[in-house]
């Protein structure tokens, strides 16, 4: 929601420097085999979890595009409906919620990613902070049983930023953090393998976006147009639409996007997405 508003604020202005951590230079990068680079994966079980239908796109959309033309197993589990972020007075909440959905299903078809792969938690936009936490991190923990995923991707839940603003993203960073543990130990959520036959499962590693201090990139040149072509599908985000909605999003503004997209995805002659890269203890 208010996520894609800052973040076209510092796309749009070239001086802006944006309001959440977003490809800060690497520290200590971390050692990858060749083979296990993420650019390498193919037919790997990823699972990413979003605050709002967008974060995924706005953060890792040109890794999403990568890990789909390799024919990896992608599901983006998002965490809220995103329908609260619109300044137009004739916008609704129910509306807004139809609106936000479809403009994320249309960015993972750019992406290479079908709708059926999108698991919608449905909590109310900016109040994911006032869900009980214990069923909260339960529904989180249940799909890293079902998915079994080789690589979790989520907000990273150590950034200064995401610990003190932005409630959605505060919460949905701690919680996915947190299931991993109650994921890895059965007697946190019994009923998972009583009712349904899960067994406990622990997730080998994981890529936190939004990293203050990542640690890993991701070379998304050869597919950075896809990156672009995803973002400009959240017009309800962008102004003007999201003070006064309009389906299209306007050649001026798709032209400011692209050009401080470009400027904040450049290092060394290619575009790159970072991350902080956490490997199982």
């Amino acid at each position: 929601m208010r996520s894609a508003v800052i973040l076209l604020s510092a796309m749009l202005f070239a001086g802006a420097v944006p309001a959440q951590p977003f490809n800060q230079p690497l520290v200590d990068a971390a050692e990858v085999p060749e083979t296990d680079r993420v650019e390498n994966w193919t037919g790997k079980s990823v699972l990413v979890f979003t605050p709002h239908p967008d974060d995924d796109t706005f953060s890792m959309g040109g890794t999403l595009a990568l890990l789909a033309e390799k024919g990896n197993d992608i599901h983006i589990v998002i965490f809220t409906n995103d329908n609260k972020g619109s300044k137009d007075p004739e916008m609704t909440r129910e509306r807004l919620a139809r609106i936000r959905r479809a403009e994320e299903e249309e960015a993972c078809r750019v992406l290479g990613i079908g709708k059926e792969r999108i698991l919608w938690l449905g909590y109310e936009d900016g109040d994911l902070e006032y869900a009980d936490p214990q069923r909260l991190r339960g529904e989180v923990a249940r799909l890293i049983k079902v998915y079994r995923p080789d690589a979790v991707f989520t907000i990273d839940p150590g950034a200064d930023w995401e610990q003190w603003h932005k409630t959605d993203h505060r919460m949905a960073a701690g919680i996915t953090k947190d299931a991993f543990i109650a994921a890895e130990w059965h007697l946190y959520y019994p009923q998972h393998q009583l009712d349904e036959g899960l067994e406990a499962y622990s997730v080998p590693v994981a890529y936190y976006y939004y990293a203050q201090k990542p640690n890993y990139e991701v070379d998304i040149t050869g597919v950075f147009d896809k990156k672009l072509e995803a973002s400009a599908a959240h017009v309800s985000q962008f102004p003007p639409s999201v003070n006064k909605y309009t389906p299209e999003l306007s050649d001026m503004v798709r032209t400011m996007l692209e050009s401080r997209a470009r400027e904040m995805h450049e290092a060394d002659g290619r575009y790159v997405e970072r991350f902080r890269r956490e490997e199982a203890p």
